[in-house]
């Protein structure tokens, strides 16, 4: 990547510290789901999608 846009990164990342923490975070968890969730971390990786759907659903 040029200077200039490393730069703007770093500068754009410190300003956003919580949107930059999120996204890693969701990279991340995609990254373990799709290379190294077993079949018992994928079930219980859905129970909680689910619990967290339906508290949200009520929510609304």
């Amino acid at each position: 990547m040029a200077q200039p846009q490393t730069e703007a990164n770093k500068k754009w990342q410190e300003k956003n510290k919580e949107r930059t923490r999120y996204l890693n975070e969701r990279s991340r968890t995609r990254g373990f789901i799709r290379n190294k969730a077993t079949i018992e971390d994928l079930k219980e990786l859905q129970e909680l999608i689910n619990e967290q759907l339906d508290k949200n659903v009520k929510a609304d």
